[in-house]
């Protein structure tokens, strides 16, 4: 589990194709090599992979994780590749600050950015999620969106918006972030499973 919260931003230094759909993608970040142990899931802008290998990329840390293949289906996986930023983050540990929300790191689908406005000391970014997920984001509910942990500002028949304060522009990739791009989206998990509970009566 995480909470959304970005420890890091990584990039993509190598992508390298295996049997049976794999894609081995290897990221170079600052966490400290000693402190991740192979089989860590690590967060990589919503997607949680696990680290198969570790070793140096000059004074960075390269760790390699394995995207099988009906990751890079549903998620902006497939479209990573040498130089691609993305947001990282280490899986909870038992006493640690829950910052954000619960998320774990299952991506539900791919969000566009159909919008983004540059405000006195936010953005608000507007985008249009997959319609079947839409019935799960609320109005000051929660959403994550690359793996960042948001509180939902407004919500349409198709899209929802997001204020993102200079903090959180300023370390992780929303920063760049242009209409146009593809996010990962998770939804609430506690929306999902009271949808699911509602369902079976």
């Amino acid at each position: 589990m995480f909470t959304g919260i970005v420890t890091d931003v990584g990039e993509v230094i190598a992508v390298e194709p295996r049997g049976e759909g794999l894609r081995r993608l290897t990221v170079a970040c600052s966490y400290p090599r000693e402190s991740i142990a192979i089989g860590a899931s690590i967060a990589h802008s919503g997607v949680c992979l696990t680290v198969v290998e570790t070793g140096n990329a000059g004074n960075r840390t390269a760790i390699s994780v394995d995207a099988a293949a009906e990751t890079l289906r549903v998620t902006t996986a497939r479209a990573w590749k040498v130089g691609t930023r993305l947001n990282l983050e280490r899986a909870l540990k038992i006493g640690d600050e829950l910052g954000g929300h619960m998320v774990a790191g299952h991506a539900d689908g791919i969000a566009e950015l159909v919008a983004r406005q540059d405000l006195t000391d936010m953005a608000k970014l507007t985008l249009r999620a997959p319609r079947e997920l839409m019935r799960f984001i609320a109005r000051k509910g929660s959403v994550a969106l690359d793996g960042v942990s948001l509180t939902v500002n407004e919500v349409g028949d198709d899209t929802f918006s997001v204020l993102i304060i200079p903090h959180t522009l300023a370390v992780t990739t929303l920063g760049a972030a242009r209409p146009g791009d593809a996010m990962n989206i998770e939804v609430d998990v506690m929306a999902r499973h009271a949808a699911r509970l509602l369902e079976t009566r």
